[in-house]
């Protein structure tokens, strides 16, 4: 166990911190949010994690009912996106609304992905696409009013870069774009459209080439992109996938996406430590110390980072009954709060006012930030998997602050909010109890522990240890902050 030590001059200026991963957040597909579980799930969300948009696949799939055809006539249905889109917005949040799937009335083939059959293939008449876009835009502002609809981001499909999710070529997407595009803005030219929605986060350049060489809108660039992703094909060998995967990845492709989108706003649409929908590790304080460790290097890149999913209500290949099957969700099926959730509860009690620290570990990341008359002091121990990495004693002073008069911890480790431990511990029960839920969610808990904290000469100077994979929030609070730089 070595030492680690970080300054903060609390003297020297602040710079913004937006909470540019509050802004979105995803979901499934469609039809799992007209559940009562989905809805009281992302409203507890909303409120306890602040995410003002949310992001779902399949609005214009058959499950949806939105377009039909019956005896060669195409018949349109607004009614369940209506009650989708009704719900969120009475509890105060908005659609960050993906155009997808194909409905089968339009479409040019048969092939589908997931256990919910969507339709990927192109359209047969991509007019009889811009209609059904038209029609239902056109249908969101009578019900809504311009105004609010002119808050809604429109996102052209999802991830047309794979076979799995579009048959047609890069063209036949930039085309699907450029139609869907133009039926939105004669809606509204107000109204906001982008893309590629790309995996991996390709495409980005050739998107705008042919926006801008075309004179087709574009008001955003959306992409995708989760660690994995760095690792290969599925068969390559392992030593070599985590040998490839690095920290500071996901910081190095939005830099890149932010380059290519040429002054536009960048949304990552999915993100997450794996795209694996079975990964252990997402229920884990890994998947915590991965969230907050990624937020904090992206700061100043993207407008909006979704991160994919807040629920295990999720069913793409089979709904499943385990309570921790390493699903996506922030929480689990009977809502208990997984380790990340609980990160991100943490990340929506900081401020906006962030300090310069000066220090530099493999595995230790620590940053400050002001909010009101307390400071948090933010600690990460993180890597990925097949890398070095244990626990560390770390030192953090802070100095020319006034005399702090409280300070607590909160951590999210294996000992600490960490209710999959507690679920082993049962045995694993695959349908528990309603005294068993109480007890789960008792231990997804954040707890308050008083932290030692030294004065001397000016300088205040907190000690404490941080496991492998673990987040901690050092909350300090001051008699006085007249000075301390706001």
């Amino acid at each position: 166990m070595s030492g680690i030590n970080f300054y903060c001059d609390l003297d020297e200026a602040t710079t913004t911190l937006a909470h540019f991963w509050e802004h979105t957040v995803g979901s499934d597909h469609a039809p799992v949010a007209l559940r009562a579980d989905w809805q009281a799930q992302l409203k507890r969300c909303h409120e306890e994690l602040g995410f003002q948009y949310v992001r779902f696949h399949g609005l214009l799939s058959d499950d949806m009912g939105t377009l039909v055809r019956e005896k060669n006539k195409l018949l349109y249905s607004f009614f369940n996106a209506d009650q989708v889109f009704d719900f969120l917005l009475s509890i105060g949040m908005k659609p960050f609304v993906e155009l997808s799937f194909m409905p089968r009335a339009l479409a040019s083939g048969k092939k589908t992905v997931f256990n919910y059959e969507a339709n990927v293939t192109p359209p047969r008449d991509y007019k009889q696409w811009a209609t059904l876009i038209n029609r239902l835009v056109s249908h969101w502002v009578q019900r809504y009013g311009v105004e609010e609809v002119r808050r809604w981001l429109f996102e052209v499909w999802n991830e047309p870069n794979l076979k799995a999710f579009w048959t047609g070529t890069q063209r036949d997407y930039f085309k699907l774009y450029r139609y869907t595009a133009v039926a939105i803005k004669k809606v509204d030219a107000s109204l906001r459209v982008g893309g590629p929605a790309t995996a991996k986060s390709e495409w980005v350049e050739e998107f705008v080439d042919f926006c801008e060489r075309n004179k087709v809108p574009a008001d955003f660039i959306s992409t995708h992109q989760y660690t994995t992703d760095a690792l290969g094909d599925e068969g390559d060998d392992t030593e070599l996938q985590l040998f490839k995967s690095q920290r500071g990845l996901m910081r190095e492709v939005a830099q890149n996406t932010r380059r290519r989108a040429r002054g536009r706003p960048v949304y990552y649409t999915e993100w997450n430590s794996s795209s694996n929908p079975r990964d252990p590790l997402h229920d884990e304080p890994y998947a915590a110390a991965f969230a907050v460790a990624t937020i904090m290097e992206a700061k100043g890149l993207v407008e909006g980072y979704s991160f994919w999913t807040f629920s295990d209500i999720f069913e793409e290949n089979y709904f499943p009954s385990v309570p921790f099957h390493g699903g996506f969700g922030l929480l689990n099926l009977h809502g208990i709060p997984k380790p990340t959730y609980r990160a991100f509860e943490l990340l929506h009690s900081i401020g906006t006012e962030q300090f310069l620290v000066d220090g530099l570990h493999e595995t230790v990341d620590c940053s400050v930030i002001r909010k009101d008359s307390s400071l948090t002091v933010l600690l990460t121990n993180h890597t990925t998997p097949g890398h070095s990495i244990e626990t560390e004693e770390i030192e953090i002073r802070l100095n020319h602050a006034s005399k702090p008069i409280a300070a607590f911890i909160q951590r999210i480790d294996s000992d600490h909010a960490n209710p999959k431990r507690l679920w082993e511990e049962m045995g694993q029960p695959e349908y528990p109890g309603r005294k068993d839920v109480e007890q789960l969610q008792d231990a997804s808990r954040l707890v308050k522990e008083k932290q030692p904290i030294r004065y001397k000469d000016d300088t205040a100077t907190l000690k404490t240890t941080l496991p492998a994979h673990a987040v901690a929030a050092v909350t300090i609070e001051f008699e006085q902050l007249d000075n301390v730089s706001r």
